[in-house]
């Protein structure tokens, strides 16, 4: 009762939602001009033809992942493992009707980017990706090798990425030898890196918030003048400059990328001297403070 409660509606629908695009983005331009997708779903692209055609990708997809996804449980959790296992038979599912079912010929080529190499390559990848990322997002996965990441990298003395991105290179020199041409695996290199960066922003947003770091002397007027002028949160703290040995402040304060330019106008107008620092915040949780209350946590931050 306890995983069932935690389990979400709205997390199912959106991942049903990205098993099917995910299908989408394999099986119309992917699969028809024999490019790779990356991962277990690479390798059960390779699996369906290299095997008779009884054995389908989609059957492959379950086979590969289903048994990753539970081995995974323990270290993963049951939640994570319930809905990846749940997004992966909808991608399979999905790839069957587009395949099998439904009156849409993938057989030879992409019916909406026919042969090119380059488009399949880029629109697959991008499709999927998207299919991709909002399985992560929201709880799950798609492809199990990012299970088998997490499980073996740190025995191998990798990174999660570098784990990854070492099966890929492996599965795409197999699948350049089995085919016995270079041409396919390597567009299969543009389609990973395509689906890699279109998993980026869905995780982490395409407009990234950027994070400003000021270390000033004159920190209540800078701070005054910023929750003014965007309304924001701001939280400082007391710091010292090692070569000048002079007590300053250092302010935390979060914008997008539009208000840079008008942050450092104030900042400088104020304090000529005052040292920027800005960082991409991949996320931002949290609603902005009107004015009353970002004084309110200056003076607390202060007081802190």
């Amino acid at each position: 009762m306890h995983l069932l409660k935690k389990l979400k509606l709205k997390n199912f629908i959106i991942l049903f939602f990205a098993g099917v695009i995910n299908a989408v983005g394999v099986t119309v331009f992917l699969q028809p001009v024999k490019l790779y997708d990356s991962g277990i779903s690479g390798t059960s692209m390779l699996c369906s033809q290299v095997t008779p055609d009884f054995l389908p990708l989609s059957l492959f997809l379950i086979i590969l992942n289903v048994p990753i996804f539970a081995f995974g449980l323990k270290k993963q959790g049951a939640e994570f493992t319930i809905y990846s296992i749940f997004t992966v038979a909808v991608y399979s599912l999905s790839a069957w009707l587009i395949t099998d079912i439904l009156p849409i010929d993938v057989s030879t080529v992409s019916p909406l980017a026919k042969s090119d190499l380059f488009l399949c390559a880029i629109f697959g990848g991008l499709i999927s990706g998207i299919g991709s990322g909002l399985a992560i997002r929201f709880g799950g996965a798609i492809d199990g090798i990012e299970v088998l990441a997490v499980i073996f990298a740190k025995k191998l003395n990798l990174t999660v990425g570098t784990f990854v991105m070492i099966y890929n290179i492996i599965l795409y020199i197999i699948c350049g030898i089995v085919i016995h041409s270079w041409i396919l695996p390597l567009y299969s290199i543009v389609t990973y890196v395509a689906a890699l960066k279109t998993i980026d922003y869905i995780i982490e947003g395409f407009d990234r918030s950027k994070a400003a770091m000021i270390i000033t002397t004159k920190q209540d007027d800078i701070c005054e003048e910023l929750s003014n002028t965007f309304e924001n949160g701001i939280t400082f703290y007391d710091v010292k400059g090692y070569y000048s040995n002079e007590d300053k402040a250092m302010i935390y304060f979060v914008i997008n990328r539009f208000q840079v330019g008008k942050m450092r106008e104030i900042v400088h107008r104020i304090d000529p001297k005052a040292y920027i620092s800005i960082i991409e915040v991949a996320d931002v949780f949290g609603s902005n403070i009107k004015s009353k209350a970002i004084d309110n946590s200056i003076t607390d931050s202060n007081n802190n």
